[in-house]
């Protein structure tokens, strides 16, 4: 064999060994992120029981008291006097993952942070809590006001472990972190919840409807 016939032969068989080797390779990469499931559905896969979820190793935050928002509709005061008027209020506050999808409406997601929570730390975990009453308010002439309150709130955090009866994305198994942010317990950690009245001057277009609204002289309440 001529010595150019064998450098053909080698440089062929060379070419065939680096293909099956890229073929053998390419076997044995890890799946892309396209065959990945994303959070939003695992947690859905959880919520419906498709998956059988648990809530691994809660670690509860500290308590703190979460942002005013306003709970009462709003007293509008067009006369020249104080107004007080007794005004009810409503407040319902949920619990809300880290992405920021609420977990309270339907499912099982707060009923297996429940389960978990308890079990770790004695004591029973709310996704949701609601609350109303009353209270007298006093708003000043040409002034608005309402009813603000906060919760107290309290994350808590722990791996999700989500497992099927059949592999599904090629795993029996999944596993996400997860932090969950909801209601706490009046006085947790010290903490409590707190109602306020609070008022601010009106603006020019809310001092023109007293008069166009035929409010002028008088107080009136607008739903929020």
């Amino acid at each position: 064999m001529t010595t150019h016939r064998v450098r053909r032969y080698a440089a062929r068989a060379l070419t065939m060994t680096m293909a099956a080797c890229a073929v053998a390779a390419a076997t044995t990469l890890p799946a892309s992120a396209a065959d990945q499931p994303t959070r939003p559905q695992l947690m859905a896969d959880c919520a419906s029981g498709e998956g059988k979820c648990t809530f691994n190793s809660p670690k509860l935050g500290e308590a703190y008291l979460g942002d005013f928002r306003q709970v009462s509709n709003s007293l509008f005061n067009c006369t020249t006097s104080d107004a007080t008027q007794s005004m009810t209020w409503d407040d319902t506050v949920g619990s809300t993952d880290s992405l920021g999808v609420s977990v309270t409406a339907g499912g099982n997601i707060a009923g297996i942070v429940d389960l978990s929570v308890t079990a770790s730390y004695s004591h029973s975990w709310s996704s949701s809590h609601s609350e109303s009453s009353s209270l007298n308010m006093t708003v000043k002439p040409g002034e608005v006001g309402w009813i603000s309150r906060a919760q107290v709130m309290q994350k808590v955090s722990g791996t999700w472990q989500t497992h099927y009866d059949s592999p599904k994305w090629s795993h029996y198994y999944w596993f996400f972190q997860d932090t969950i942010t909801g209601p706490a317990k009046n006085g947790t950690d010290g903490r409590s919840n707190a109602v306020v009245v609070k008022t601010r001057k009106m603006t020019a277009a809310e001092k023109r409807s007293c008069a166009a609204e035929g409010h002028q002289g008088r107080s009136f309440v607008r739903t929020r």
